[in-house]
């Protein structure tokens, strides 16, 4: 690699390593800077739907899972589920994830530095980032490249210090979530989405003798108290390990004013995030990746900003409109109306999952 690449990520999240492989696909020298240590995990529901596996096998990466045939929606009393109608998804454990495209994106020649962005100089023909002084990097330092890719999170700090954050959501109506694991072989090979009265309870497969359970609504957020609140999912998991701690993400719902500035281009939850409720935001976001590469090629920012409009509409739409209905009185009838008109709940699932 030469001193100076023609991209530095910020990130080594899935998205962020989506970008570096994008990148050395097409030719580019990339530098990811990240200050976790692999694996990296996060709360989520770990439910790939099929564009998203398409995305990677197209990406060389295929992580290990299990499959995932469909989506179902449950209210106790009824429910209505829908099997993908082309090819199956998969439930993947988020750290399986991201060691497998991070194997990927050093087999391709991308480098990988340990380190913890503290600053940023956005420059007319370069983006230099300053490294945080610690005992790897006692001077500090920076880094200097072209064009750099921020995919540094829900809560990204290049965001803020780009000045590219908007306006955030009153603490009252803020989302949250929290995930844990089960040790317990998979009963369907659906992602079962319980609606409860305040929350959304995710139950995803991710291999054969293990599922992950997530929880998604206001806080305080407990997961023990969801479970207890549907009576079904309780005595399926009566008595089964807990097999990791409870990890949690939040607020949900991040604004931005745009996603370019100068030499930056925000991907991933950092370039904006509506909530979780849809489960597409790992399809999203390798879109966004592939985009973000494009617009380095054509060395135009704004082609990027295009295109994640493009890329992001129905996510933000479809989902904006499902949380909206989530917190009104409509709530109750959500379950039942996809019940009594499945054609239209599986049309919604198809056009979410391409």
């Amino acid at each position: 690699m030469s001193d100076r690449p023609g991209l530095i990520v910020v990130g080594a999240g899935p998205v962020g390593l989506a970008c570096a492989i994008e990148a050395r696909l097409a030719g580019i020298e990339v530098l990811v800077i990240e200050a976790r240590d692999d694996p990296i995990d996060k709360a989520c529901g770990e439910g790939l739907m099929p564009g998203a596996l398409a995305a990677l096998h197209l990406m060389g990466v295929d992580p290990a899972g299990h499959p995932l045939s469909g989506i179902a929606y449950l209210d106790g009393s009824r429910r209505v589920e829908h099997a993908f109608a082309q090819r199956k998804g998969r439930g993947v454990r988020r750290t399986v994830l991201q060691q497998a495209l991070a194997t990927r994106a050093v087999e391709l020649g991308a480098t990988v530095e340990r380190a913890r962005v503290v600053g940023l100089d956005n420059g007319a023909d370069a983006a230099t980032v300053t490294i945080a002084t610690d005992a790897a990097h006692p001077s500090g330092g920076t880094r200097t490249a072209p064009w750099l890719i921020a995919a540094d999170g829900l809560h990204s700090p290049l965001r803020r210090l780009a000045g590219l954050e908007g306006r955030q959501q009153p603490d009252a109506r803020r989302r949250f979530g929290v995930r844990r694991h089960y040790a317990i072989p998979p009963w369907t090979d659906l992602v079962e989405v319980h609606w409860a009265d305040d929350v959304e309870v995710y139950v995803t497969p991710v291999d054969d003798n293990l599922v992950g359970v997530a929880v998604l609504g206001p806080r305080p957020l407990d997961q023990d108290a969801a479970l207890a609140s549907i009576p079904q999912l309780a005595d399926r998991l009566a008595g089964v390990d807990a097999v990791s701690s409870v990890r949690g993400a939040g607020p949900l719902l991040q604004r931005t004013t745009r996603r370019t500035s100068g030499r930056l281009m925000l991907v991933g939850d950092a370039s904006g995030y509506v909530d979780a409720l849809t489960g597409e935001g790992m399809r999203v976001g390798f879109a966004q990746a592939r985009a973000a590469v494009g617009a380095v090629l054509a060395a135009d920012p704004s082609q990027y900003e295009r295109a994640w409009r493009t890329t992001t509409r129905d996510f933000r739409m479809l989902t904006s409109a499902l949380v909206t209905a989530a917190r009104s009185p409509l709530r109750g009838r959500i379950v039942p109306t996809a019940a009594t008109r499945p054609r239209l709940f599986g049309s919604i699932v198809e056009r979410l999952s391409r």
